[in-house]
């Protein structure tokens, strides 16, 4: 495309493209905005090297013309959409690119690579920490997902309200919390579980976690508790029917004098499984594999799309995935309680405001310059206040319509 667009002069034609989900993820009432602060940065770091460039020329993917424009290759355009930890629903256009044809086009599979992911990992992540009803989640999935994913995976899940990560490197690039436990290696790598424990207990103190279900889980709390104390921090089970060993767990420990003992559970959690343990006396939960893989959403589906050239609406039309074309403005529609009830998404053109609304775009990057953001924790807190705005239909975890409606108010009208 690029070199074709670049032959013929279409390339350096002003185009908007934009970035939204047809439909949600099948069972979700709502999308979360996230990998947005990640994508600012890589586009502006987003360039072709002599080697690639080289590479692409020895194999006959670009010619000599193309390969000259990408050496100069650097994004001098706009970037705007939706604040990280934003909700989105159908149609809601959460991130818009305009610049030249040619350079807005390559940034498609890097655009879709990131905010697919991120958004899809922070939905699911969201959706767990609503179940969780205040207790705390770590994020524990490194080992089920590519090493840059699980990163990047960390992220989205302590945006989405997660309270910390096992991921090291999550916690040494973005300042995120650092948790974690020992694993079952540890215990079965000493002669017993008493010795284990009171290895762990003389390096690390009584401010730790022991790992209590390598064998029997009520002996192995009695192991604990006589090692390290009644004011062991906590103890975590990892395997078996958690809600009745949670009960059994607790009686334990406090008979045992361990009142302040904490509970910790994990094992192939997703948001149904912590639900089911709400009543339960349960003090934290590890979730991995679940979030990580966006617990049976693994994309948010979204799409990029090009609906502006030159100012004028294009529009795709075939059947089943037609578009709706020009740049678009949104505003989120609330009740004077604060209670989202619509989003009204107009093309070439701006809402009619009305009390409460708020614009929803912001810009992220101008004439290739990235702007300041928010936070990470800035970013988190945003979320939160949109969960709270939305209807409490839109929290349940069962399927159901979006928790807003989103009117989109095509340019001929």
């Amino acid at each position: 495309m690029l070199a074709a667009a670049l032959a013929d002069g279409s390339a350096h034609r002003h185009c908007v493209f934009e970035v939204f989900a047809r439909r949600l993820p099948t069972g979700r009432r709502y999308g979360v905005v996230a990998g947005t602060g990640r994508l600012v940065d890589l586009i502006r770091d987003f360039r072709f090297d002599a080697e690639t460039v080289r590479h692409l020329r020895d194999r006959a993917v670009v010619d000599a013309g193309t390969a000259q424009w990408l050496t100069d290759y650097r994004f001098t355009g706009d970037v705007d959409g939706y604040a990280e930890g934003e909700l989105f629903f159908p149609n809601s256009p959460i991130l818009t690119v305009s610049g030249t044809f040619a350079e807005c086009v390559l940034l498609e599979t890097l655009v879709l690579s990131v905010l697919n992911h991120d958004c899809a990992i922070a939905a699911a992540a969201a959706r767990a920490v609503t179940a969780a009803r205040g207790r705390p989640v770590i994020e524990m999935g490194s080992r089920r997902t590519h090493e840059e994913a699980a990163v990047a995976a960390a992220r989205a899940a302590y945006l989405a309200g997660f309270a910390a990560t096992s991921n090291l490197a999550a916690g040494a690039r973005y300042g995120i919390p650092t948790a974690g436990t020992s694993a079952h290696a540890f215990t079965l790598l000493h002669d017993d579980e008493r010795a284990a424990f009171a290895s762990q207990v003389a390096t690390l103190g009584r401010d730790t976690t022991l790992l209590v279900d390598t064998y029997s889980i009520s002996q192995g709390i009695r192991n604990a508790i006589e090692v390290a104390g009644p004011d062991l921090r906590a103890i975590r089970i990892d395997s078996g029917d958690l809600s009745v060993l949670a009960q059994q767990s607790r009686e334990l420990l406090d008979s045992l004098g361990a009142t302040e003992t904490k509970i910790i559970v994990s094992g192939d959690l997703d948001e149904y499984a912590i639900a089911s343990l709400a009543a339960e006396p349960v003090d934290m939960y590890g979730a991995g594999t679940a979030v990580v893989t966006g617990s049976g959403a693994p994309t948010a589906r979204l799409v990029y799309k090009l609906v502006e050239v030159d100012g004028r609406p294009v529009v795709k039309r075939s059947e089943n995935k037609a578009t709706v074309g020009g740049r678009k403005v949104a505003v989120r529609r609330h009740k004077p309680t604060g209670t989202a009830i619509e989003e009204i998404v107009v093309s070439q053109g701006v809402p009619d405001r009305a009390n409460g609304d708020r614009v929803l775009q912001r810009s992220f990057v101008a004439a290739g310059e990235a702007l300041t953001r928010p936070t990470l924790d800035e970013s988190r807190e945003h979320l939160r206040r949109c969960l709270i705005s939305i209807p409490w239909e839109g929290l349940k975890l069962s399927a159901g319509d979006p928790a807003i409606p989103v009117t989109v108010v095509p340019a001929d009208q």
